[in-house]
């Protein structure tokens, strides 16, 4: 039995601190979508290039992606609390400074400070919520609850800023962050652990600068793709971008103490985890804005009312995620989260189920039963990663985590929203032969200008190119359902196979190898 089964179990100050947690991994998750509806109203009132505004919008996640690495790094050798209070109130004076901006310059400024704040809190969350529920069943439910609140803050984010811009200026999106902060700063000196590393090595300064020039340029380089195609500079910036990670890799393979530590990779648990949230953030990513541009454009609903639709996909995934720990101590987690991905596997298939005429309940029943499937992996996957990475390496192991996730999100752009837009592209072309060619070309590009094109046609072309338009982009969305539920299929193998052996939700084995770096620790019914 390793000394981690001899603590007691979280008592109140340990709840306590897991709520103020919440607090900022809410708040961050909020800021990736808070935005969507504001972006018409900041743009009414500061005016900003078509590239000023797409900087406004990607900046933010663009630097989280970016710094993940080295924050996590240096929570692991100046202390994560630390870090997380410094980060925190950087992300409020950011907050403060985006809301009252007076240009675009500004407000781009205040977003990328709003980023690396960003990159500081999310690996000191999650590594602070892993180090402070020893008791592996409370670890469990305790991760299950860090990932709700980030989902909320995902979700609810739309929302929050629809009801923010119904009553106040654009800036209250921003503004509405700073008393949740505040009262991280307040109550988290004396209810969080200062936990950091045994052995802290001096901070590569190179590996920094590599590993920046690895991710900034190949996360910028994926959503231009994803958004204009195959064009130069993407292009250049997504093989510069591989190019310096591969002499990142080659440099922290020789250091003694790396930025990142690659042994950590050789754990099959903690490798196996990283695939199977990487896979499924690429599809949930990909699916979502179909299924967005589908209500809207084919079933004709407002921005607003798909937002809410949409709201109940994301409810019955935290239900999921909620409901897997209670379950993960009676069933071995390769069979929830196999299972799941089965079930999740038959929602995409549904996809195919729905058509132009179809209305959105065929699409949000599908995309429930997809989101419910895949609250078992999104619960486990992160204690499995977690309980596999050495305690003093646990800043490090998190910003691996989520910047999985993050290549995760921009790549699911990238390939199955690309690959649907390829089918409607192909299945649009024999109804634009009659039409003038400005329009033609318009509707050729995407389902969005297909919709503004029609409204500027007689009746009878407009209905015809409706038609057509929504007939292709169903066959999209259609043929992405198919590629998904495949996928699925293929986790859910990988699933039953690298953790046949995990008989609990940490990574407890059913061997042990006296070799592994990182030995999985058992919880005390376990060792027993």
């Amino acid at each position: 039995m390793t000394a981690a089964n001899t603590r007691l179990g979280a008592g109140r100050r340990e709840w306590a601190g897991l709520a103020v947690l919440g607090l900022p991994t809410f708040l961050v998750s909020m800021d990736f979508s808070v935005l969507y509806l504001a972006v018409p109203h900041l743009s009414a009132a500061l005016a900003p290039s078509g590239v000023q505004q797409l900087w406004i919008v990607d900046i933010y996640g663009l630097l989280i992606a970016g710094f993940l690495v080295t924050m996590g790094t240096i929570g692991d050798r100046i202390g994560r609390k630390k870090l997380l209070l410094i980060g925190g109130a950087v992300f409020g004076i950011a907050s403060t400074a985006a809301a009252f901006s007076t240009s675009p310059e500004m407000l781009i400024a205040s977003r990328a400070l709003l980023g690396l704040a960003g990159a500081a809190v999310m690996p000191s969350v999650l590594a602070l919520v892993t180090g402070m529920f020893t008791d592996q069943r409370q670890r469990g439910r305790a991760l299950a609850v860090y990932l709700t609140c980030f989902m909320g803050g995902l979700t609810l984010g739309p929302l929050v800023g629809g009801v923010l811009l119904e009553h106040f200026w654009w800036g209250s999106v921003f503004l509405v962050s700073v008393p949740g902060i505040v009262l991280l700063l307040v109550f988290g000196p004396f209810l969080l652990p200062g936990q950091r590393a045994a052995r802290t090595g001096r901070l590569d300064p190179v590996s920094v600068v590599l590993s920046l020039a690895a991710i900034l340029p190949f996360v910028y380089g994926l959503k231009e793709l994803a958004r204009h195609g195959w064009q130069g500079w993407p292009a250049v910036a997504l093989v510069s971008g591989i190019a310096a990670g591969a002499v990142f890799v080659h440099r922290q393979r020789h250091l003694e103490q790396p930025l990142l530590d690659l042994r950590m990779f050789g754990n099959r648990t903690f490798s196996s985890a990283l695939t199977l949230m990487f896979v499924t953030s690429v599809v949930g990513t990909g699916t979502l804005l179909l299924v967005t541009l589908y209500l809207q454009n084919v079933t004709g609903l407002t921005p607003l009312a798909a937002g809410l639709l949409l709201v109940a996909p994301n409810v019955l995934m935290i239900i999921g995620n909620l409901s897997t720990p209670p379950l993960a101590g009676h069933i071995r987690p390769a069979y929830l989260i196999g299972g799941g991905l089965l079930v999740a596997g038959v929602g995409y298939l549904m996809f195919t189920l729905a058509d132009s005429t179809s209305g959105p309940v065929v699409i949000v029943i599908a995309m429930c039963v997809a989101m419910l499937g895949t609250g078992p992996l999104a619960a486990l996957c992160n204690h499995l990663a977690m309980g596999a990475v050495p305690t003093d390496k646990a800043g490090s192991g998190a910003s691996i985590v989520q910047t999985t996730n993050e290549f995760g999100l921009g790549l699911g752009i990238a390939t199955l929203a690309t690959l649907g837009t390829a089918v409607y592209r192909n299945n649009v072309e024999d109804a634009l032969g009659a039409l003038p060619p400005d329009v033609a070309g318009a509707a050729r590009e995407s389902i969005d200008r297909a919709v503004a094109a029609a409204a500027h046609l007689p009746a009878a072309q407009s209905g015809d190119l409706l038609a057509a338009a929504r007939d292709a982009f169903t066959s999209g969305v259609h043929v992405v359902g198919i590629v998904s539920a495949v996928f699925y299929a293929g986790l859910a193998v990988l699933a039953l196979r690298a953790f046949r052996l995990v008989h609990n939700s940490h990574g407890g084995d059913d061997t042990t190898n006296k070799d592994q770096q990182t030995a999985p620790v058992l919880d005390a019914a376990s060792a027993a």
